[in-house]
């Protein structure tokens, strides 16, 4: 590369976003393929694990149960994932081989019947790169909305239809996702949310919450109708069976720390 060639004292590390996932079992990283191609690396590894270290290395100064028990992540942005953890640990996730799996996102379909593409592929005549480009840039709230925006405060600031329902496809797809988390854990003990839509979007995670009210999520209404910069970072009633939080995110700082111990390691 440029910098190695041109500064060859420069000491490079990467960090991967999906390392978080190392300790995801067997049964959450296989598809239904052969094993010959499971062999190969097709698999499902999860992303937004920079983000998730941080939360879970924060979370113990909000909520001792939760870092110490079940606990479901919602990672909400243009791109949006979910993790579930147990003791901070990964156990689940709901993006797999690539980033377009799992939730309905800003311009990604997440999860989608692989039929779709082959009937794409097959029935329309499209092409390989033309099916990419859809996939990543011309679906999830963009396309559901017909095209009006994937920006989820232009969405929540519209009275049209269209982005009625690609808000409350989201927010179905999140709560959808959330149970099937719940089901790997065998329950949940407490919710967090991250990312610009899970920090800054109250109505749409006022939704998800009361979405979750089966799980004995009891949503606090009066810190729920505070803007979103002035609410606590508690969601939920004090007996509450799952608690609900809003974490801003550190990604950076994550990228920071593991660098400093890897530098410190060399001295």
């Amino acid at each position: 590369t440029y910098l190695s060639r041109e500064h060859r004292g420069l000491v490079q590390f990467a960090c991967f976003d999906t390392a978080f996932h190392h300790t995801l079992d067997v049964l959450e990283t296989r598809f239904g393929l052969p094993a010959s191609l499971t062999a190969q690396g097709l698999r499902r590894y999860g992303f937004h694990g920079l983000s998730y270290e941080y939360i879970a290395s924060v979370l113990p100064h909000y909520d001792q149960r939760a870092a110490e028990g079940r606990t479901i992540i919602a990672h909400l942005g243009n791109g949006a994932s979910l993790c579930a953890m147990q003791n901070r640990v990964s156990r689940g996730t709901t993006m797999g081989f690539s980033t377009l799996d799992g939730l309905l996102m800003g311009t990604r379909p997440g999860r989608l019947d692989p039929g779709v593409l082959l009937y794409l592929l097959r029935e329309q005549g499209m092409s390989v790169q033309a099916l990419e480009h859809l996939l990543y840039h011309e679906c999830g709230l963009l396309g559901v909305s017909g095209g009006m925006s994937s920006d989820m405060r232009e969405l929540s600031a519209s009275h049209a239809p269209e982005a009625r329902e690609a808000i409350a496809l989201f927010v179905r797809s999140v709560v959808r996702e959330i149970g099937s988390l719940a089901a790997i854990l065998g329950g949940v003990d407490a919710l967090v949310f991250t990312g610009g839509i899970g920090e800054h979007a109250t109505q749409v995670r006022n939704a998800i919450l009361d979405g979750c009210a089966w799980l004995g999520v009891m949503r606090d209404g009066a810190v729920a109708t505070q803007p979103a910069t002035q609410s606590a970072p508690r969601l939920t009633l004090p007996d509450s069976a799952v608690s609900a939080w809003t974490i801003a995110t550190d990604e950076n700082a994550v990228i920071a720390r593991h660098a400093l111990g890897l530098l410190h390691d060399r001295t």
